[in-house]
Parts: structure tokens; C-alpha cells; sequence
């Protein structure tokens, strides 16, 4: 059961993320005014707590700026900013060993299989009984404990029913497919209106409903949904040991972005991420 997570704060216009939970500092949405601030924050804070990785999104046109910081690009995202500035996942280790993938042959080949299945389209129809729809504030109990079944971790605290809600009322939508009033599958919408980018995250299957086909449906719909909402480009951050998930992605026609080594807490270890973006 996920009952740790890392401490989420605002500093000058971005929000910054940092914890002992996935060891790291994360800038989860840097604001440019903040840029010589926010190296400074992130450099004294991963020393006084002994962190061993940041992580940072950072527009082209300032990355310069981290590189000269010792930070270095892991993955791209070209329109990431308001369609037009290409995006770049970079990173700055204290730690050299955290840089290093331990299981680099297994992850290249799932990336390897999930990229030869690109070519599969599936169709994205809801099997009888079942329907779908954006979740409502009323579904955050059951989306929480589903989360809760299905990760042993998390980096996030989505296991906590009043998170959920917390960011429903924020920048995430939920979007559920039930069957009956069973919870049968959610995922969620991480919205930058601003930047007129979306997170694709958050994908949970009830282990009674695995093998449907789910994860896609939810993405296509999700897809539909964000178009109408004005959003240009949509990415995620996926496991890059889950075939299935990274095969959902290239199969809906998302491209293979780079690889966040040792990045992220989540299914009970440390695990590497693969970035996958698509125009939407």
C-alpha cells in the first residue's frame, strides 16, 4: 500500500517537487523568470538532503543555461511549449550510479517490442456493459482504491482519496470506464493550459477487467476529450519495463521521446521511464 510520498511546493511561478520517497528534486513546471532561482534551489536542497537526482522540463531555448549547470538532455518533446518551443527532459546527478540502468538489455527490448507493435492499430470500442465517462468528484474513493490495489508505490499521493479531489478541482481531469457501478479502469489528464500540453498518466486497470484493451480506449477518448479542450501536444511518462503500456502508446501513434534513467519510485522500487509524445 502507497503511504509515502514527496513534498509538492510553489516557488516564484513554477512547482517544484522534492522528497526522500523518489530521492530527487523534480520541476514539475518551470516558469523562465524563476530560472537562475530555481538551479540554486535545486543544488542547495539536493545537498542539505543528500538527494541523488534532478529532474527538470526545460524549453530549448533556456536549456543552455542547465547544461551550463551540469545538467544533461534524457528526452525531447518538439511543440512541448504552447506548440512551438521543443521541450527538453534533462537531468543533474550527485550521484553518477543513479545515471547508470542496471537492466538496459530488458528495457531496450521492451521498447524494441513496443515499437514493432506501432503498426497494430486497435480498434477503441467499449465491450457491452460497460460505459465512460469523466470521473466526478463522487469517484475519488473508488479511484483511490484502485490505485492503491494496483500500485505498490507511487510517486504521487493517489492512494489519498482527498488528493484525488484536491486535483480534480486543479488542473486533472479523470476519466473512468465502469462497469455497472464497478470501477473497472481510470486514467487522468495532467492539463498546462497555459502551455496547451497534457500528461497522458495515471493508467489503472481492475486486475478483474485486465486484457480488454482498457489502457487504449481510455487514451483514445482521452485524446478526443483534450482536442476539444484546445490542447496541442500530449505525452507521458511511462514504466519502461511495461510492455503493455508502452505498447499502448506507439500503437495509438505516440513517438519514443528518451529515457529517464532510475527516475521515478513507483511499483515498489526505483524505476527507469520512457517519454512518449504525440501531436494531437
Amino acid at each position: 500500500m502507497m503511504t509515502q510520498s514527496d513534498i509538492v511546493l510553489h516557488l516564484g511561478n513554477s512547482i517544484v517537487q522534492h522528497g526522500h520517497f523518489n530521492n530527487r528534486v523534480y520541476v514539475m513546471t518551470l516558469a523562465p523568470e524563476d530560472i537562475p532561482e530555481i538551479i540554486r534551489f535545486a543544488d542547495e536542497i539536493t545537498l542539505k538532503e543528500g538527494y541523488s537526482k534532478i529532474f527538470v522540463k526545460v524549453p530549448e531555448s533556456s536549456a543552455e543555461l542547465f547544461i551550463r549547470a551540469g545538467y544533461i538532455i534524457e528526452a525531447t518533446v518538439p511543440l512541448f511549449y504552447n506548440g512551438k518551443d521543443t521541450g527538453m527532459f534533462m537531468a543533474k546527478y550527485s550521484d553518477p550510479g543513479r545515471k547508470e540502468v542496471i537492466d538496459a538489455p530488458i528495457l531496450e527490448d521492451v521498447l524494441s517490442g513496443a515499437l514493432n507493435r506501432a503498426e497494430k492499430k486497435k480498434t477503441h470500442m467499449l465491450p457491452d456493459g460497460f460505459t465512460f465517462r469523466q470521473a466526478i468528484l463522487e469517484d475519488a474513493e473508488d479511484i483511490a482504491s484502485l490505485f492503491r490495489s494496483v500500485f505498490a508505490t507511487y510517486p504521487f499521493p493517489i492512494s489519498n482519496s482527498d488528493y484525488v479531489r484536491q486535483s480534480m478541482n486543479g488542473h486533472v481531469r479523470y476519466f473512468v470506464i465502469k462497469n455497472a457501478d464497478l470501477l473497472a479502469a481510470v486514467a487522468s489528464c495532467e492539463i498546462d493550459v497555459k502551455n496547451k500540453t497534457v500528461e497522458m498518466t495515471d493508467f489503472a486497470t481492475n486486475p478483474l477487467f485486465r486484457g480488454r484493451g482498457f489502457a487504449g480506449i481510455l487514451l483514445d477518448r482521452m485524446e478526443y476529450e483534450m482536442r476539444k479542450e484546445g490542447m496541442v501536444m500530449a505525452y507521458t511518462i511511462a514504466r519502461a519495463i511495461s510492455l503493455p503500456m508502452n505498447s499502448t502508446f506507439a500503437s495509438a501513434g505516440y513517438l519514443f521521446g528518451g529515457m529517464l534513467p532510475n527516475n521515478t519510485n513507483i511499483s515498489g522500487s526505483m524505476e527507469s521511464m520512457n517519454i512518449w509524445y504525440k501531436k494531437l
